[in-house]
């Protein structure tokens, strides 16, 4: 995983307050007939930990920021937790029914991470990759687009989706349209726990901030101090080692 993707310890609370989790449609999809234990990869704060948890499998959540894990283990006690990333997995050969990424596969070195990830999966396991984006034919989520920018992953989804390397052989496809509410507090927490937002000069965090505010006051709903809802389309991809 590349230096920027362990950036968001800094702002860990930001990203377990403002994230949003995965439809347990899309997760049931993933790891259709899948056995054994599920290794949540690049694991975050736990958001698609507590999914996968949901789902009755039993869960191990690997991710190079200790502060992240910190946070996981707060909010997903169940939990094993492991220091590690995609390209060198603390885990034995053979060893889960599958592995998840939830809006991570973008970070990881594709090649590496899809040979290590095949070591470690149980023969006929699966792996799941799984990312969350904001409806942009909402126009409202349009208009807060052209304020906060397009992510790394809202740029690969746009452009294609992702693509994994040998062993794997083709990527299935789902897609799940949902919608979750949100205040102005929660908003602005989804915005710092960006990527581009945690890494940006002050300058840029500034301009973002005082676009948001102006946004949020013209906004039924967040401009009085209540909720408005935000769209998502959750678009999960799962594929297994050729032959």
């Amino acid at each position: 995983m590349t230096d920027r993707s362990t950036s968001f310890g800094r702002a860990a609370a930001d990203y377990a307050r403002g994230r949003p989790g995965y439809p347990d449609d899309a997760v049931a999809w993933m790891l259709e007939g899948v056995q054994g234990r599920v290794l949540d990869l690049g694991a975050g704060t736990g958001k698609l930990t507590a999914a996968v948890l949901h789902a009755r499998h039993d869960v191990v959540a690997v991710d190079p920021d200790p502060v992240m894990l910190a946070t996981l283990e707060a909010h997903v006690p169940r939990a094993t937790v492991m220091r590690g990333r995609a390209e060198e997995i603390p885990l034995p050969d053979a060893s889960v029914g599958a592995v998840v990424l939830g809006q991570a596969w973008h970070w990881v070195d594709v090649e590496a991470a899809s040979a290590e990830v095949a070591r470690v999966l149980a023969p006929g396991g699966v792996l799941g990759l799984i990312w969350n984006i904001r409806d942009e034919r909402d126009p409202w989520v349009a208009a807060l687009s052209r304020v906060i920018g397009h992510s790394t992953a809202e740029l690969l989804l746009a452009g294609g989706g992702p693509r994994v390397a040998a062993p794997f052989g083709p990527l299935e496809f789902y897609e799940s349209a949902w919608s979750r509410p949100f205040t102005a507090s929660s908003l602005h927490a989804l915005v710092r726990s960006r990527s581009n937002y945690i890494t940006g000069p002050d300058a840029l965090k500034k301009d973002i901030d005082t676009a948001l505010d102006a946004l949020i006051a013209r906004t039924a709903g967040l401009a009085d101090g209540g909720e408005a809802t935000m769209p998502y389309v959750t678009h999960a991809f799962r594929a297994r080692v050729a032959g």
